[in-house]
């Protein structure tokens, strides 16, 4: 489907952008609608465009060489992904599912150069999104080399809770759709050990869990937990 200008001007990103700027870039762009469960791309496709999320939340996970899957990052709203141009890639480095039906826009990436060109905040962006990747990169090496298993698992929970948290009454949601097995592919460790340390944190009161449903009811405690504080 096509785009409105109005859609990208409501998006942080693209509000300072005038009406030609905003123009330019709707009319090489598509809108697509990604149901629960299915990839916008899959892991060594080759990258015929780079996207914007508009809406919901997408998972991106890769596939190690001895074949464990594992959870890179997560895809909010108004993020831009998949600009594997800007890598000096050829092809997508991992695979992007949606973890509740999404919304997002396509361009070709042969045009990534003209609008990072043309629009300085668009590149700067970018930047600052690899910036962001790479420094969270860097913080979850550190912690699998050098932490135990429940003070990794501590800083994945409040990590989600810090870039997708929604206010419940019992605490702080995480608004989409999670499984222990998520956290377990984030934390680099095994399903049976995120579900013992998350069931002994919901008999602390610390979290509540459910079928794909995280609630952090204690976030101060849980965060000592990760800090190693008394």
């Amino acid at each position: 489907m096509g785009m409105d200008r109005s859609v990208l001007r409501s998006i942080p990103l693209f509000a300072t952008m005038g009406d030609e700027q905003l123009d330019r870039m709707t009319a090489q762009a598509n809108a697509r609608r990604v149901p629960q469960g299915d990839a916008v791309f899959e892991q060594g496709d080759p990258a015929k465009a780079f996207y914007l999320l508009l809406h919901g939340r997408l998972k991106v996970t890769q596939v190690t060489r001895d074949g464990q899957q594992i959870i890179v990052r997560v895809v909010h709203p108004g993020d831009l992904f998949g600009f594997t141009r800007a890598l000096g890639r050829p092809d997508y480095p991992g695979t992007a599912t949606a973890a509740v039906d999404s919304l997002v826009a396509s361009w070709p990436t042969e045009s990534w150069d003209g609008f990072v060109e043309n629009n300085p905040q668009l590149a700067m962006s970018a930047i600052r999104t690899i910036g962001q990747r790479l420094d969270e990169a860097h913080t979850r090496i550190r912690e699998m080399s050098t932490e135990e298993v429940e003070r990794r698992v501590a800083h994945a929970v409040l990590r989600l809770v810090e870039q997708a948290g929604m206010r419940v009454e019992t605490g702080m949601r995480v608004d989409f759709p999670i499984s222990r097995r998520d956290i377990a592919e984030m934390t680099g460790t095994t399903l049976h050990t995120v579900s013992r340390i998350l069931s002994a944190w919901e008999t602390q009161g610390l979290v509540e869990g459910g079928r794909q449903r995280l609630v952090v009811c204690d976030a101060a405690a849980l965060t000592r937990l990760a800090e190693n504080a008394e």
